[in-house]
């Protein structure tokens, strides 16, 4: 019996995978077919796939043509199946000619012509096709630009600039730049923002009323209300409202809360971030409490809840009549846990996070909102495990793809609950307003 094998995606099952699979199963006579995970796709830079797993192997199913499905999951896997199921024939469609030329070694390699004329990536941006603007300060938001043409049928094609030094950043685009946010929001069906978080209530609050999906950079808001304000506009009027945090699209950052929730470190008592970085600052710069601690809140929140008890607020600042804090610490204090964030401009610490349980702890080094590696660590040394997962982008792209999709089906799919949200927004009023006294105001002379 010749044993056939091929691999792939299956993402929006049409016409030219049919194709594919009636050609390996013609090589032999038992076909096998790997359907690749989620996580492997993400690792390979496939972030516009549609479908969830299950459903692409049902649409494999269907056919009737593979005898065998299994699912591929990490780097190097081919050649175990190969050896694994005794595999005789491995096959792909040509445009991987010569890619796998080293599984020779282990069996014949065939290369087969796709159907001309038919592609996933053409039926998803055809499917979805959303025109995006951006608005804000900052070479953030030509990162974010860059990282849009990762995403299928998502267009940039207008930002508003309020620098007009900025247009530098843009000076070989094909792009709308607008001065005028008003206009920016004629141009568009929804709306990146990323301006100071003094401007973000007003301005996704005039996104959603002239009817535009909204991904705004956290905090959405800086009191709770206002939040809560914007979150009952967006569901009366149909319109996708997210919190952009990209650490939350991180695959490893993803995998850690799963282990976490699998009770892998036992109950967690204690969840510790540290964000900080030593940017340059003038009058118009984020403080340390909006620049970094919606990402620092991001896991103790998802972690703990956000029913804390009590919180307690310390921050250093730069002069008696600002609110620009150089550093913050905040403590929190659960029914039966603690957590902590310590986050800084223009003052340096180790950006790590470390989580505590009953059985051991998560360890993320530093930066670990860049989240692409993580262990857990353990009293016996080796029980240790280590974890290491590809990050693209930062995230950025993967969060483009779950805002569009929730525009697609109607339905909000960020990885970022709205409790989180309004969370963050109460901690940033709190700060805002001295509330309960906590906040020790220390004047720091640079």
């Amino acid at each position: 019996m010749v044993k056939v094998i091929t691999y792939g995606t299956y993402d929006l099952f049409h016409y030219g995978h049919q194709r594919l699979l009636e050609r390996a199963k013609n090589l032999g006579d038992y076909l096998i077919v790997g359907v690749t995970a989620d996580d492997f796709d993400k690792q390979r830079g496939k972030i516009n796939v549609k479908q969830s797993l299950m459903e692409r192997i049902e649409s494999v199913r269907a056919t009737g043509l593979a005898d065998e499905i299994i699912i591929e999951e990490y780097e190097g896997q081919k050649i175990d199946d190969i050896k694994r199921y005794g595999v005789d024939i491995f096959t792909v469609g040509s445009d991987w000619v010569g890619h796998f030329d080293y599984l020779n070694e282990y069996c014949d390699v065939v290369y087969l012509d796709r159907t001309e004329g038919v592609s996933s990536s053409d039926i998803r941006s055809e499917y979805r096709s959303l025109n995006l603007g951006l608005v804000g300060e900052g070479n953030i938001l030509k990162k974010f630009y860059n990282e849009s043409k990762f995403v299928n049928g998502i267009d940039v094609n207008a930002v508003c600039i309020n620098n007009p030094d900025e247009k530098k950043f843009y000076g070989d685009e094909e792009l709308i730049l607008v001065d005028d946010y008003k206009k920016l929001l004629e141009l568009v069906d929804a709306v990146f923002i990323i301006s100071n978080p003094s401007k973000h209530y007003m301005q996704v609050k005039k996104a959603l009323e002239l009817g535009k999906h909204v991904l705004c950079e956290s905090p959405i808001a800086l009191n709770e209300n206002e939040c809560l304000e914007l979150e009952k506009i967006a569901l009366e009027n149909n319109l996708i409202l997210m919190d952009s945090i990209k650490t939350a699209y991180s695959t490893a950052y993803n995998r850690l809360l799963l282990l976490i929730k699998g009770g892998n470190i036992g109950e967690v008592y204690s969840v510790d971030a540290t964000c900080t970085s030593l940017r340059e600052f003038d009058e118009n710069s984020w403080n340390s409490i909006t620049s970094w601690g919606p990402t620092a809140l991001l896991p103790i929140f998802q972690i703990l809840g956000t029913n804390y008890d009590e919180k307690h607020i310390n921050s250093l600042f730069l002069n008696e009549n600002s609110n620009f804090d150089l550093f913050t610490k905040i403590d929190f204090r659960y029914k039966d846990a603690v957590a902590s964030i310590k986050v800084g401009n223009n003052i340096k610490s180790e950006g790590e996070l470390i989580i505590s349980g009953t059985k051991g702890y998560v360890y993320v080094p530093a930066p670990w909102w860049k989240t692409d590696y993580f262990e857990l660590r353990f009293e016996n040394l080796e029980e240790n495990k280590k974890y290491f997962y590809q990050l693209d982008g930062e995230g950025i792209r993967y969060e483009l793809v779950a805002f569009a999709k929730s525009i697609e089906l109607g339905k909000n799919n960020a990885y970022i609950d709205f409790n989180v949200s309004k969370a963050i927004c109460k901690v940033m009023e709190d700060f805002e307003n001295n509330k309960l006294n906590v906040i020790q105001k220390k004047i720091v002379k640079l």
